[in-house]
């Protein structure tokens, strides 16, 4: 396979203990999968911050367009826009409310950059409306709606991708080549690292909604709450309410690849602890998070560890994975970089550093409409946010937890299965029956 030609994986998802994900490798996709010439229209929703790399990422490729910009900030749609507007020389459709965008037929696609509180209404309804659907991480809040998510694609025929741009690295891909291939020999544990610097935020109290922002809207399927700065724009990260701390933030891009490259879905055991030790300011979720997925059955398991300030890396790591096996480890160095290191001298083995081009990689399954062409597809989406919010909800009722993978519940624990999902707020509610 030449290094230069563009890889993909076929995804197989069988449903059994764990809604397991079996994975097979990357092959090249075909070349008479692409379909007609004429331009993909895509729709950006959210682009206060990781929607300016989406539209970045599209006006990149050939014969996509982006169409539509959508935010229920108008101050920020309309700084997005004159920017769009001085960049590639054209004016960009401007809608607040992304009802509008999904009533539009000439918009083929949806790009989800919201904050992690609409991202699996914000799918959900992009599905019904006909749509596919790139969304960024985590795919979904919490593990309710996750699985709302994949019913949604399946029964609208929906092409979803996961924005875990790692999935279309060629060095992760060929990382994991090696580990199916038994380089590090029998590999039994993934540890995730997620080290950011992560500030003290302060406490800005609550204010009158500002001109410009749609905060009913904006708010959506979370419970409302008066506003503050502490949560517009970013800072929501660090709610219950709208986000889903760092281990469900950054982390998620660490979560998947722990369990891709174990090869497991979700766990049976789950413990975590944590808290706040440096800051006192209005950050809510753990500033350090410990958390531990046990697979008995597998006689695996998966280590995460979130630290936000000063720390040590480890073998050069502060966002990234280390995987353990019989005969040595595998050092995966944020989103493009592999290393190995071979028995008990640590004998330096194979090694990449190689990225890819995840948008590229929705585009093409878009055209050929084939799920199988997505490296990161919706049920990979479900299955790595939800060990997330797993260990999230160990660290809240602070226990070890018993998880039944086959039906996604807690086992005799009616308080974490409680934080499974959360009360429905019309009219944007995650529909049980998708």
């Amino acid at each position: 396979m030449k290094e230069k030609d563009t890889l993909s994986r076929r995804v197989f998802v069988k449903k059994s203990a764990g809604a397991a994900v079996l994975l097979a490798m990357p092959e090249i996709i075909p070349s008479n999968v692409f379909g007609a010439n004429d331009k993909v229209r895509v729709a950006v929703l959210g682009v206060n911050g990781r929607g300016t790399t989406h539209i970045e990422g599209y006006m990149n490729l050939p014969d996509v367009e982006v169409a539509c910009l959508c935010d229920p900030d108008l101050v920020v749609l309309g700084k997005r826009a004159a920017e769009f507007e001085k960049k590639y020389g054209k004016k960009v459709m401007q809608q607040q409310d992304l009802r509008k965008v999904y009533e539009d037929k000439s918009i083929d696609a949806v790009s989800i950059a919201t904050p992690n509180h609409w991202h699996a209404l914000a799918t959900i309804w992009a599905c019904q409306a006909g749509k596919d659907v790139y969304v960024e991480k985590p795919g979904s809040h919490n593990v309710f709606e996750g699985r709302k998510m994949v019913e949604a694609a399946a029964k609208y025929d929906r092409i979803v991708q996961h924005g875990v741009q790692l999935r279309s690295s060629v060095a992760v891909q060929e990382a994991i080549r090696h580990l199916r291939d038994g380089l590090i020999g029998n590999v039994y544990m993934a540890r995730g690292l997620c080290y950011r610097w992560r500030d003290d935020i302060g406490d800005k109290g609550t204010e009158p909604v500002p001109d410009g922002l749609d905060y009913d809207l904006w708010t959506g399927p979370a419970a409302k709450q008066p506003f503050s700065r502490n949560i517009v724009h970013y800072n929501w990260h660090w709610t219950w309410n709208y986000g889903n701390g760092d281990v469900g933030n950054q982390g998620v891009h660490e979560t998947d690849l722990c369990m891709w490259g174990l090869n497991v879905g979700l766990p049976e055991q789950i413990t975590a602890a944590g808290g706040k030790f440096l800051f006192n300011d209005a950050k809510i979720t753990p500033e350090v998070l410990s958390s531990t997925y046990y697979y008995p059955k597998e006689k695996k398991i998966i280590e995460f560890e979130v630290r936000p300030w000063i720390t040590n890396d480890e073998k050069g790591v502060t966002v990234g994975n280390i995987f353990y096996g019989s005969e040595g480890y595998m050092v995966i160095n944020g989103y493009d970089t592999y290393q190995t290191f071979l028995g008990r001298d640590y004998k330096p083995g194979p090694s990449r550093k190689e990225g890819g081009d995840h948008f590229l990689n929705f585009i093409q399954a878009v055209r050929a409409h084939d799920k199988s062409l997505l490296n990161a597809p919706v049920e990979t989406a479900h299955l790595s946010s939800a060990l997330a919010h797993l260990g999230n909800i160990a660290y809240r009722t602070g226990r070890t937890l018993r998880f039944d993978p086959a039906t996604e519940r807690f086992i005799g624990d009616e308080e974490a299965n409680s934080l499974l999902t959360r009360p429905p707020r019309p009219p944007y509610v995650v529909p049980e029956k998708v």
